[in-house]
């Protein structure tokens, strides 16, 4: 019979013993081979800081940074097994800029061991550490309070720390708080009860890591299997993947959560062939009695109890870029198995993870927590992250870097995105086109204050006119005093300022125009989320690429005399940046060229001639 397994994270601020009591957990257990250990010992010589006893925490510290600092930087997993249980174990780094790692071990952990070090008590990454277990659905903790030789086993200072958890972690919602003063190191109540805290009447940590029940009854839960794959064993169309929740068995009927469309499971296919039934984690493939239409990221679904499915919702983030997260900018959304385009709408408010106070916030910095609106590009099928994990939670990816800029975990779907819906028209893009006489499309101008991309896209609109084309210019300035009124021209700003702008001209392409826009935009991200508006071979990006000290020469607005005197904050190119296009339609220079000349070339670059 399989042994019961039970994923534990280890967390908590730096050097408070994490490493060590993992190392100590898997040599009290027998877990290290003669061979390790030779290399333990060797390891201890050379990186050791024990004053010559075998260093355990070497056992888990894997990356020789790791062991040339004393610190985890990666998150480490370990596995081990007693008796009565089996356990993967992962040890999350304690510095804060690792955060980001420690969130990735607590998504699949079931209990986390928060280590807090007797002499510091709690610090504000224990507390940090605390509230991203709880986001993460992490529902039982033990607090291990470490060190305690090192405060002469004392019982006030133990119970104090309590004390000051129990306080903090009350408005957390974990289900189980479990204190226990130990010893990494010498291994008091880790797995054998020390006779120096005689005080102490419950069990050794290994103890209560075998008893304590963390079940869920997942095949009570509804069934959810996001499709990964669609394949075609033995000429039989089938939808493959791995269930999420409940169970599955031929006959069951299931429904596609995006359309409703509704079957009946005629085969369960596992690795090795047909099988009676699949449950939570079970990779499978299902085949179905009747055709429905079906792709990769869908979510096939018990039919009385479907997930939600909307293109917005509020969520709890945990921030992991470099790059500050602004609201409005386009990343890509992992959900299950789909890719959407998704944009941070609004931060609700940011977390104080000291106090759990709510802050109000306009950007998110690294390791920062916040509770936020979302807005995906399509509708998605979800379950709220405590009803569960798997389809519950999300990462946004940066689109330029590929790198994950934030682990994110649905609270509950916004009740507009269910009531709003796209109305269809009578007439679409390409009739407006036809009565138009021509093909709709932007041009889109960008490049530093000064460079000239207004003058230039005045003389394409005037040679436009001249040919008897129907067209609309956005200006900056223009739409400033206006439409955008309300922005200023922070980063956060600029970006709403765009996205503003973007959706106006896909409106105006909509209506058939060719529409001509000069705007800074300083941002890649912003400028492709724009170009994802709009059709293959719509969109042209005409970089107008004068240098800086030409554009601060000509300064007709004097903008630049006063941002370097610094009456102008946040103006581009002085103190806020310019990402320079890496692939536009078309660059242009100034430099010996008449605006004319260069409406001509752009005009032939976009087809209009």
């Amino acid at each position: 019979m399989a042994r019961d397994l039970l994923r534990i994270l280890t967390c908590g601020s730096v050097d408070d013993g994490k490493s060590t009591l993992l190392g100590r957990l898997l040599y009290d257990t027998a877990q290290v081979l003669e061979d390790q250990l030779t290399t333990l010992q060797r390891d201890t010589r050379r990186y050791g800081t024990t004053a010559g006893e075998i260093d355990l925490a070497l056992l888990a510290d894997g990356l020789e940074a790791e062991r040339e600092q004393g610190i985890t930087i990666d998150v480490a997993y370990r596995q081990f097994a007693t008796p009565r249980r089996a356990f993967i174990v992962a040890d999350a780094p304690g510095h804060e800029q690792y955060t980001r790692n420690m969130a990735t071990g607590a998504s699949t952990s079931e209990l986390a061991v928060l280590l807090v070090d007797a002499r510091k008590g709690l610090l504000d990454q224990s507390r940090r550490h605390a509230a991203i277990c709880s986001l993460l659905g992490i529902r039982h903790v033990v607090l291990a309070v470490n060190k305690i030789d090192l405060v002469g086993y004392g019982r006030a200072t133990f119970e104090a720390i309590t004390a000051e958890f129990a306080s903090f972690a009350g408005r957390l919602g974990f289900t189980d708080v479990r204190a226990i003063p130990v010893s990494a190191r010498d291994g008091d109540n880790v797995t054998a009860r020390s006779a120096r805290t005689p005080w102490y009447d419950g069990s050794t940590l290994l103890e209560y890591l075998e008893t304590v029940d963390v079940r869920r009854d997942s095949d009570a839960s509804p069934f959810r299997l996001p499709v990964a794959w669609i394949s075609r064993p033995e000429d039989v169309r089938g939808y493959a993947g791995t269930v999420a929740a409940g169970s599955v068995r031929a006959g069951d009927d299931i429904v596609v959560a995006g359309s409703g469309a509704i079957a009946r499971v005629s085969r369960v296919l596992g690795p090795d062939g047909d099988v009676e039934m699949a449950r939570k984690g079970d990779a499978v493939t299902l085949c179905l009695d009747r055709h429905v239409d079906v792709a990769r990221g869908d979510v096939l679904a018990a039919p009385k109890a479907r997930p939600e499915v909307a293109d917005q919702f509020t969520a709890d983030i945990v921030w992991m870029g470099d790059e500050h997260l602004l609201p409005g900018r386009s990343y890509l959304m992992r959900i299950g198995t789909r890719w959407v385009p998704a944009a941070v709408t609004m931060i609700k408010y940011k977390l104080n993870v000291a106090t759990l106070e709510h802050l109000a916030a306009r950007e998110l910095h690294l390791n920062e927590i916040a509770s936020c609106n979302i807005a995906t590009g399509v509708p998605v099928a979800y379950d709220t992250y405590a009803e569960n994990r798997e389809t519950g939670g999300f990462i946004l990816v940066d689109r330029f870097t590929h790198a994950t800029a934030a682990a994110g975990m649905i609270a509950h779907g916004l009740r507009r995105a269910t009531n709003i819906h796209h109305e269809r028209l009578s007439l679409d893009k390409t009739a407006r086109a036809a009565l138009n006489l021509q093909k709709p499309g932007i041009i889109w101008f960008t490049g530093l204050s000064a460079a000239g991309k207004s003058t230039i896209a005045r003389a394409v609109e005037a040679k436009l006119y001249t040919l008897g084309r129907h067209t609309m210019m956005l200006d900056g300035d223009n739409l400033r005093h206006g439409l955008n009124r309300d922005l200023g021209f922070t980063d956060v700003d600029r970006v709403e300022n765009i996205r503003r702008v973007g959706e106006v001209a896909k409106l105006m392409v909509e209506a058939g125009l060719i529409v001509i826009c000069a705007f800074i935009s300083p941002f890649r991200a912003e400028r492709a989320m724009v170009r994802a508006l709009f059709d293959e071979g719509e969109f042209f990006e005409i970089f107008v690429d004068t240098p800086l000290a030409d554009c601060i020469q000509r300064d007709p607005k004097g903008l630049y005399a006063k941002a370097k005197s610094g009456a102008l904050p946040n103006f581009t190119g002085i103190d806020s940046a310019y990402e320079r296009p890496e692939n536009p339609e078309l660059t242009l220079s100034t430099a010996n060229k008449t605006p004319e000349e260069l409406a001509v070339a752009v005009l032939n670059r976009c087809g209009y001639l």
